[in-house]
């Protein structure tokens, strides 16, 4: 299914069956929170902190980190999934919580589809089209970013705007952005350039290349695993001549400006939802939501050393990177 015209009026729905499944305290029960990446990541850091404030004092909470951001070939995604697998049947949980796509394409598109085991998940970019949810037992939340958005704050900053260049990990999750930048920038009439790399050595030139584009588009660096953050810094503070953009709140200490995903969202939603099942709901109650949340973010020590020029009152009402 895809998430679009429909993602209001779903969000009114959801609301409603929140406030009337959880009227009364949710039943106590174990909930089980499966991360397709590992603490330390912004991300799933931040996924983590909206769920566990949610489901504090309200279910027992275990968590399994697949850590594939780290070990992405497919024999440990595969290895990572039935080491969850094994724990769901051992331990019994009365809903899991995943979040990510390589968990829903590794854990419960495998071993659970339509499973007596309720699943809600988050953070799935775009759309849940490649997993064939909903099931019969599975609800969740979509990350969507503000890319159109991006488009038009890049040309309303630089005028007239015709190329841009793409910075990104090799990873599955950078190429579906990457895909959505590329049909985003065909409806502005701009011609999109990509670099996906492995090293830092490699974002660092991709990214000395970029200055001859219009503007960049930082995508996320998670898993280049010799990400060196201070040489990048450095360089990007020695090297910026072009607008960059990104909307990962983690990617603005080497970027301009930022039109942010909030993590917390998807981890309040989901813990929402799982108290929602655990007094009675089934996931087919609760239809699958997208975000709808956004930061403004300006790194001014970049900036400074540009010649780009923000509207003042974009900068008055962004955060500001330390």
């Amino acid at each position: 299914m895809v998430i679009n015209h429909r993602r209001r009026s779903s969000s009114i729905i959801i609301t409603a069956v929140f406030l009337v499944l959880m009227s009364s305290n949710a039943l106590a029960g174990k909930c089980l929170f499966v991360s397709s990446y590992h603490k330390g990541y912004a991300w799933s850091d931040g996924v983590e902190r909206g769920l566990r404030a949610t489901l504090a004092g309200k279910c027992e909470l275990k968590q399994f980190d697949m850590n594939t951001k780290r070990h992405k070939d497919e024999e440990s995604k595969k290895k990572a999934a039935l080491h969850a697998k094994q724990l769901i049947e051992t331990w019994k949980p009365d809903v899991v919580i995943t979040a990510d796509d390589n968990a829903a394409k590794y854990l419960i598109q495998p071993y659970f589809k339509d499973h007596a085991v309720p699943f809600v998940f988050c953070g799935i970019n775009w759309n849940v089209d490649g997993y064939g949810f909903p099931y019969k037992n599975t609800t969740g939340i979509v990350e969507v970013a503000p890319i159109d958005a991006l488009f038009e704050r890049a040309r309303k900053i630089q005028g007239t705007v015709e190329s841009a260049m793409y910075i990104g990990a090799d990873t599955l999750t950078e190429k579906k952005n990457l895909s959505r930048f590329i049909s985003a920038a065909r409806k502005h009439n701009v011609f999109l350039d990509n670099r996906l790399v492995s090293t830092t050595a490699d974002w660092v030139a991709a990214y000395k290349k970029a200055q001859d584009y219009d503007f960049v588009i930082i995508g996320s660096s998670s898993g280049i695993n010799d990400w060196k953050a201070e040489e990048v810094r450095q360089s990007v503070q020695s090297f910026s001549k072009s607008l960059s953009l990104t909307n990962h709140g983690w990617m603005m200490p080497f970027t301009i400006l930022g039109l942010t995903k909030v993590p917390e969202e998807h981890g309040e939603w989901a813990g929402q939802a799982a108290l929602a099942i655990l007094d009675g709901a089934k996931p087919t109650d609760l239809p699958i939501v997208s975000n709808r949340k956004w930061d403004i973010w300006v790194n001014h020590n970049i900036l400074k050393r540009s010649s780009i020029r923000l509207p003042k009152a974009l900068i008055r009402k962004a955060k500001k990177v330390d």
